[in-house]
């Protein structure tokens, strides 16, 4: 039968042969140990914890929630941009709660997608940030991820040849793969040019508080005028450990959040109330849990760039996230992003994301995440090692699937 239209516009989910592989593995009794997906294995902080187990006792929190965030969750929101960014918002007109920020950015592109829109997307990136969408019906131009100079080139190419005129940018600073970190300077001419152009700004800042190199990343919000284009999106899903939970915002101009609040009236009551007061408990915390996770997360990092360079795979630091982008090592680069990801896991018990995956500027890469402990990364050093050294004996009947390449 053939697929509905939308279903039809999506374009394959790579990861899902990847995820086939990897369950077919373990189910013949291999000790995969996954870098792919980027599901933290920490715990969430015990107070926060603590606090839904008290909560849920009361049998008043369990009707319906509120689709637009409890007032104290949107306040201690607010609190927190403001302490954290210097950005004043207003909890009942520019915030709004989300269930997680892939939640967010998908309903946002419903809420102010016309079929055909235009929207600049960088390439690689999140997936979510072009696939929400397609869905809504939208046409996605691929951009630049890097956030230099060389940005605006092609954005001032995409304003004069797009039919009808980009109707969104998305950033996503620091970056879901490349883990590129973005300056406030970059921020301030993003903000020049989406003003000048009449150009929506949708900025994903998920990975904020998961930064090594001490300085901390703005937002976008920090630009003067910038709220009068700009929604920015966050999740509590890396910083405190909460990933199915599923809590996250939208901050930012009042128009696009009324809009992303209505879609959302129609579609959800919001997230369970016990944890939306367990997550107000967590923004109004000393900072004490995100600064545990960072340095977790810097401790990893540390042992993945040292003993995979040490196995002849090298990995860039990365500045923020729980990310490396590295490059596929050049005896295999032939193969492409996806099948070099299933030898991984063939020959090595390593599962890692495919750069394809976040677009097709991403096929000589693949995305590690620093989701298994520090043993466990050193132990998939030695396995990657040992296979890429047998590499020459073991693969002569393998051929890329990407020939044409």
């Amino acid at each position: 039968m053939e697929e509905f239209h939308k279903v039809r516009r999506l374009p394959p989910y790579v990861f899902e042969q990847v995820n086939r592989l990897k369950a077919s593995a373990r189910a013949g009794g291999a000790d995969i140990i996954d870098l792919g997906m980027g599901n933290p294995d920490l715990p969430t902080p015990q107070s926060i914890v603590d606090k839904l187990c008290e909560v849920v006792q009361d049998p008043r929190t369990h009707r319906y929630s509120s689709s637009k965030g409890i007032p104290g969750l949107r306040r201690a929101q607010a609190a927190y941009y403001a302490r954290r960014f210097g950005v004043k918002l207003n909890p009942d007109t520019q915030v709004v709660a989300t269930l997680g920020s892939k939640e967010g950015f998908a309903n946002m592109a419903q809420a102010i997608t016309a079929p055909g829109d235009v929207i600049l997307c960088p390439n690689p990136t999140y997936p979510i940030h072009a696939f929400g969408f397609l869905m809504a019906g939208g046409v996605i131009r691929s951009m630049s991820v890097e956030p230099d100079a060389s940005f605006f080139e092609p954005l001032e190419r995409a304003v004069r040849h797009s039919i009808p005129k980009p109707l969104a940018l998305i950033l996503n600073y620091p970056s879901n793969p490349t883990a590129f970190v973005a300056t406030l300077d970059f921020y301030k001419d993003v903000i020049a040019f989406a003003k000048k152009h009449d150009i929506i700004v949708l900025s994903d800042l998920a990975y904020s508080e998961i930064y090594f190199n001490g300085a901390p990343p703005p937002s976008v919000l920090e630009v003067p005028g910038a709220m009068d284009v700009t929604v920015e999106f966050t999740s509590m899903s890396k910083t405190f450990s909460m990933p199915g939970w599923r809590m996250g915002f939208a901050v930012g101009n009042e128009r696009l959040i009324a809009a992303l609040t209505r879609v959302k009236s129609y579609l959800d009551y919001g997230a369970f109330t016990p944890i939306q007061v367990a997550a107000t408990h967590a923004l109004n915390g000393d900072g004490s849990d995100i600064a545990e996770v960072r340095n977790v997360y810097k401790r990893r990092r540390d042992v993945m760039v040292e003993s995979f360079g040490k196995a002849g795979f090298e990995v860039p630091p990365p500045a923020a996230t729980m990310f490396a982008w590295a490059k596929i090592p050049e005896k295999f680069r032939h193969l492409g992003s996806l099948e070099f990801s299933k030898l991984l896991v063939e020959k090595a018990d390593v599962a890692v994301a495919p750069g394809i995956g976040f677009g097709e500027m991403g096929d000589d890469y693949v995305r590690l995440a620093l989701v298994e402990n520090e043993h466990r990364i050193r132990q998939a050093a030695r396995n990657i090692k040992k296979f890429m050294s047998t590499a020459d004996e073991t693969m002569h009947n393998v051929i890329s699937l990407n020939a044409h390449r």
